[in-house]
C-alpha cells in the first residue's frame, strides 16, 4: 500500500507540473500565460527633498497575465535602476474569494517585491496563480526598463 501511495503521489505532483508549463494555442500559458509583453513607460523629473539633486523617475506597467482566476497587471517605478513601487493595476476580483485573496496577498506581494529589489518574490500562499502572475508581470516590466 506504501508503495502505491508514493506511485499516486509521484503521478499527482508531475501531472500539476505538466499542467502549469502547457503552452496553449499561440504559446499562451493557459493556467497563468501572459497575454503579451506590452508595456508603456513614462519618463518624469523632480527633486529629492532636501538633496537638490534632479532624479528621474520612470514608471513601467506589465503586461496583463491571465490566470483562471482573473487578470493580473502591475507597474514599477523605478529610480535609476532602484524600484521605488510597485503598484497592481489589476488583481483577481471576480467573485468575493477572489477579491478577499487579492486584498490580503497584494501588500504581502509589494513588499516583498521592494525589499527584493526584483520580481524573485516568495508568493503568498493560498494565492499562487496570483502570485506567480504578479511575479511575471513585474518582471516583464523590469526587463523592458533594462534591469
Amino acid at each position: 500500500m506504501p508503495k502505491r501511495g508514493a506511485i499516486a503521489l509521484s503521478l499527482t505532483a508531475l501531472a500539476f507540473v505538466l499542467l502549469l508549463n502547457f503552452q496553449g494555442p499561440s504559446g499562451f500559458n493557459t493556467v497563468a500565460g501572459s497575454s503579451g509583453v506590452g508595456s508603456g513607460a513614462g519618463t518624469g523629473a523632480g527633486t529629492r527633498q532636501g538633496t537638490g539633486q534632479t532624479v528621474t523617475a520612470r514608471t513601467i506597467t506589465g503586461p496583463t497575465v491571465s490566470t483562471r482566476w482573473g487578470a493580473v497587471q502591475v507597474s514599477v517605478v523605478l529610480d535609476g535602476s532602484q524600484i521605488t513601487d510597485v503598484r497592481a493595476l489589476q488583481l483577481p476580483s471576480g467573485d468575493r474569494r477572489s477579491q478577499s485573496i487579492s486584498s490580503r496577498s497584494e501588500p504581502v506581494l509589494r513588499s516583498q517585491a521592494l525589499k527584493a529589489q526584483s520580481a524573485s518574490i516568495d508568493g503568498v500562499s493560498g494565492a499562487t496563480y496570483t502570485s506567480v502572475a504578479y511575479a511575471r508581470s513585474l518582471q516583464a516590466a523590469l526587463d523592458s526598463a533594462g534591469i
